[in-house]
Parts: C-alpha cells; structure tokens; sequence
C-alpha cells in the first residue's frame, strides 16, 4: 500500500526535452489556459494518455465484457464532460490534453465571466473566492463535472459576490 504521505507522480514528462514543434505547442497551451508550468500540462496529458490506454485495452477483451467496460469507461468521461453521452470507441481513442484541460475549474470560472482574464480565475481560485455549491475549492486543476458545473459561483462571503449583489445583479 505504501505511506500515505509519499504519494506517487501523477505526470510524466516528454520522452525528448528539446524538440521545437512540441515546445511551441506547450507554451501556446499553457497561455491560452492560464497553467502555472508545463508540469500542469503534462498532468493532463497523463491523464489523457491513460484514458487512450484504457479504452485500446478495452478492444482485446472478450465481446461482452467489452461493451461493458466501453460503457463504464464512456459514462465516466461522460460525467466529466470530456466526451459525450452516446461517444463511440473512436472519440475515446481521441481524447487530448486540451479536453481535459477545457473541463479544468480555472477554464470553467472564465468560461462562465466570473473572471475577466484566465489569470484572474486562477487567483480567484487560490484566494478562496470561487466556491461549487457551498463548498470553497482553491485548487484551480479540480475537474469539475457536468452536473457540477451549473453550481460553479462566487464563494458566500466573498466581495466579490457582494458587490454583484450591492449592484442588483444575482449571483451565477
């Protein structure tokens, strides 16, 4: 099992650090979504590596059993908004870092207007101001879901949600 307290790594990086056209896509990913490092994009093509390696482990298994793992694995990705209900095996197999990077709680909260830059949501973020439900996350990597993602607002207690509510205007 492992101490509790060392936890594994989540990412790994590239195979060859120096190749240009990989480097250039990276720094245009990691502006665009307002990323820290390029460790949070790594984490994120991890991730979708291994939905990639999940779904081509799916095909060498028995027919039924097959179609229901195809199902779970789908429902899964469903619920996080990355593919759409009735996908196939092929949207699976498709699946890049910019799918999962789309459903990161920093993109949603900008997406949404809450903030008026991608850096501002992350900061938002971190300072507690942004809350899913009533709970306050402030980590701005948390995948939201798609049921989830109506809830998204203004932490209670934040200026931010009192000045929207001082001007009249109700709260996302």
């Amino acid at each position: 099992m492992g101490d509790p307290r060392k936890h594994r790594r989540k990412w790994s990086g590239p195979k060859h650090p120096w190749i240009k056209e990989r480097i250039l896509k990276e720094i245009e990913l990691v502006g665009r979504y307002g990323l820290k490092n390029k460790r949070e994009l790594w984490i994120a093509e991890t991730l979708a590596r291994r939905f990639r390696h999940r779904a081509r482990a799916i095909l060498g298994l028995p027919e039924d059993l097959r179609e229901r793992e195809l199902k779970a694995l789908i429902a899964k990705l469903a619920k996080l908004g990355i593919v759409g209900d009735n996908a196939s095996l092929d949207s699976v197999l498709g699946i890049t870092a910019e799918h999962i990077l789309e459903r990161r709680l920093q993109t949603i909260v900008y997406r949404k207007g809450l903030a008026k830059t991608i850096h501002e949501a992350r900061q938002l973020i971190t300072h507690g101001h942004i809350a899913i439900g009533a709970t306050r996350v402030t980590s701005p990597g948390y995948l939201v879901s798609v049921e989830d993602e109506q809830f998204v607002t203004y932490a209670p207690g934040s200026p931010y949600k009192e000045r929207l509510e001082a001007k009249g205007v109700e709260a996302i």
